[in-house]
């Protein structure tokens, strides 16, 4: 007898779970079983005010609403709203009209025209409480992708982006591939666009780099990614991207760039940041891009780094102006501190604006 009773529980959770899961997928039938729930919790609250209503207060609707809003999709809401609607008007009309009674009527009526209102504008078509975990998973996808992977000693790589306005999303991106813990390939991006606007579009393009980095040599592969934003038939797809090949070994790389603005290699003999020549046109503007690589070889102390436009364009500063801060300001970080923590630090001088910004740095230290 114990065992059985045991076990109700334990098969109580278990149906909970699965609904849950259920309701997750957002199917009709998930959405069709939250909705009885709710409709039975707003029926017994009916009977309640009905039966005593001075024991059932009038918020308690609103109460309910809430609660479709969170779980259900447009059309289980408005059934639900409803009937919110019938019911609190029944009640109202049994316990007597006066001011007040209107007043909270009325105040119901526009709140469930402006959820029903919001709901239906919802382009995921899903509710409140799945939307923000898919546009979080969505985030997080895309700030995977800006992971290096561990590089041997004495090599090290750190990177560093903010979004235009804190939200987490952003048009800035790093891809980065290594072979063998020999080949090191790593690609920035600067979509067209900023903050939580442009993270799908980043999203989608990051996938399609991160399929192809690695894949093919370094003008191939930019060569691919303008093909596929040609592709987007948007007239903002476009983007500019900056790519570097390091044979880990050697110290030789490869600079493509692609309408990005110039990398920085560090010289510790001379401490100073010499400006890389690598040039080309932007992705996805024209068929046949113009790629002008740049090639070079780094030295024990030495340094690239690489940055979004974000970073030295601001208000009042054109980019060459802004080119010669960012060389100053990383010059004396370095001489101050070295690499440690150098991207962040970098960022944080960058002086508050409406662009995403992001810093990637790659050393061989020389002890």
């Amino acid at each position: 007898m114990s065992t059985a009773l045991g076990s109700v529980p334990r098969r109580l959770a278990l149906h909970v779970h699965d609904r849950v899961e259920s309701w997750r997928t957002g199917s009709r039938g998930s959405q069709v079983y939250v909705l009885c729930l709710l409709l039975g919790g707003s029926a017994a609250s009916f009977a309640a005010a009905w039966a005593a209503p001075e024991l059932v207060p009038v918020t308690v609707w609103f109460v309910w609403l809430l609660l479709g809003v969170l779980l259900l999709r447009t059309l289980p809401l408005v059934v639900l709203s409803g009937f919110i609607l019938v019911a609190a008007g029944a009640t109202t009309l049994h316990e007597g009209v006066d001011g007040p009674a209107v007043a909270t009527l009325v105040t119901l009526a526009v709140s469930v025209g402006l959820v029903v209102y919001q709901s239906s504008r919802q382009r995921s078509g899903l509710p409140v409480a799945l939307s923000e975990p898919m546009l979080a998973q969505l985030r997080d996808r895309l700030q995977r992708q800006g992971v290096v992977p561990p590089l041997p000693d004495p090599w090290r790589s750190q990177s560093a982006m903010l979004s235009a306005h804190g939200t987490g999303y952003a048009g800035d991106f790093l891809v980065a591939d290594l072979r063998e813990d020999r080949h090191l390939e790593m690609v920035l991006v600067d979509v067209c666009g900023k903050g939580a606007s442009v993270g799908p579009q980043a999203l989608q393009f990051a996938g399609a780099l991160g399929g192809l980095v690695g894949a093919l040599p370094p003008d191939a592969l930019m060569r691919a990614a303008n093909a596929f934003l040609l592709r987007q038939e948007s007239d903002e797809s476009f983007a500019t991207a900056v790519h570097v090949r390091v044979d880990l070994v050697t110290g030789d790389y490869t600079i493509t760039s692609a309408g990005h603005p110039p990398v920085l290699h560090w010289f510790p003999a001379r401490s100073e940041w010499d400006v890389d020549n690598a040039r080309g046109t932007a992705l996805g503007v024209v068929p046949d891009p113009e790629l002008h690589a740049s090639e070079g070889r780094l030295g024990a102390g030495e340094a690239l780094m690489f940055y979004t436009d974000g970073v030295i364009e601001t208000r009042g500063r054109d980019l060459d102006d802004g080119l010669e801060w960012l060389r100053g300001v990383a010059r004396t970080r370095v001489l101050a501190a070295g690499f440690a923590g150098f991207a962040r630090a970098v960022l944080t001088k960058v002086p508050r604006g409406d662009d995403d910004r992001a810093v990637l740095v790659l050393d061989l230290r020389a002890d």
